[in-house]
């Protein structure tokens, strides 16, 4: 996750760079508003939206409006936190808002550091367990608004998030919801195979269900009638690429490649590749987009990987190991992980599809 802190104040611009120098764990890039200067920095650098670092703070002075520059770090899935007034934040984001299920998170935090408050994507965005990492980090009281949250109840955009799941209809999400709030029982029907991800406390119904469940597990297409249907993510992507690929252009090459395959982002839980290939922006720019957790090996893990492979001596004399992309993708799946598809070159980019394989019980 990278955190996007823009301040409008003088105080609000030192409280950016107190967080920014307490947070260890998030990457973190600050930028502001305010024309002025700390004590510290006699004055911001200006430049563009990207803008061009001060020596010290290295505080970036937005030129643009606040809607655009709210609108670049929402297409590229930020997290944003307004050092500022809520109804700031609020105005700022509204045009580009989509659903719960895509938003970026976004938090507000007043300039004395009192209060942090989650006000989008508190579940699937990871906006509610940030706010508590702030609060961990710079002891601002996280005001928590969500109802399953403040109840100490079952939520269940996030029960799928933590599971490896992806809602196929988010309206459902209110629907179960609601009855978890009001004390209603909760019924779920799992496909065998995948029965570690039964909720604690519910109430199981055999599978297929024959009649109406509040939540049901399957990797089936099968329509039953469910309040909720969530799938499980089986899919890992081995991607392989030379240096300085942009975002765009591995964007248009997996696309394409999932297309081919019937596979929708939603059913990838992880990109991976080789550990040098760890700060490749392009990749790193699109997982983040995606949502999709970025996995590195070390050429000496991959090449331990057992399966039929197309060895590559080039690669290997290049890099450590005879094939990545196949590698990479078996490897994140696991002992269970069978090849989809198996490598493809094109333009400086590979490519490589495999699924996790549930054993199937009785």
């Amino acid at each position: 996750m990278k955190l996007c802190v823009i301040s409008f104040t003088r105080n609000g611009r030192r409280l950016a760079e107190h967080i920014a120098k307490a947070l260890h764990e998030v990457e973190t890039v600050l930028y502001t508003k305010y024309k002025g200067g700390t004590d510290e920095t006699p004055g911001v650098v200006s430049g563009g939206m990207s803008g061009a670092a001060s020596a010290f703070a290295k505080t970036s002075f937005v030129e643009t409006s606040l809607n655009e520059w709210a609108k670049v770090q929402m297409e590229e899935r930020n997290a944003l936190l307004f050092i500022g007034a809520c109804g700031i934040a609020v105005r700022a984001i509204a045009p580009y808002l989509t659903d719960k299920l895509h938003d970026s998170p976004v938090l507000v935090m007043d300039e004395r550091g009192e209060y942090v408050i989650p006000i989008l994507s508190g579940h699937m965005g990871g906006a509610n367990e940030l706010a508590c990492y702030l609060s961990e980090k710079t002891g601002a009281v996280p005001v928590i608004t969500t109802a399953t949250d403040i109840n100490d109840k079952f939520a269940i955009d996030l029960f799928a998030k933590q599971n490896d799941l992806y809602i196929v209809n988010k309206e459902g999400i209110a629907k179960v919801s609601a009855k978890v709030l009001a004390g209603e029982e909760i019924t779920v029907s799992i496909e065998p195979g995948y029965d570690d991800r039964m909720p604690v406390g519910m109430c199981r119904v055999s599978y297929p269900p024959v009649q109406h469940v509040d939540i049901l597990i399957t990797s089936k297409d099968d329509v039953h009638d469910a309040a909720i249907l969530l799938k499980p993510k089986e899919y890992a992507i081995g991607l392989g690429c030379k240096k300085g690929k942009s975002a765009g252009e591995i964007e248009d090459f997996i696309m394409r490649k999932l297309q081919e395959y019937g596979v929708s982002t939603m059913q990838i839980f992880a990109l991976s590749s080789i550990s040098i290939k760890s700060e490749e922006r392009g990749i790193i720019r699109w997982c983040r987009k995606e949502r999709i957790p970025f996995l590195t090996y070390t050429a000496e893990e991959l090449q331990a990987v057992e399966g039929k492979i197309k060895k590559s001596s080039f690669v290997q004399e290049h890099v450590g190991v005879d094939n990545v992309c196949e590698r990479a993708a078996l490897r994140a799946c696991g002992e269970s992980g069978q090849l989809i598809c198996a490598k493809y070159a094109e333009n400086g980019m590979t490519f490589a599809l495999a699924k996790r394989v549930r054993k199937r019980q009785g």
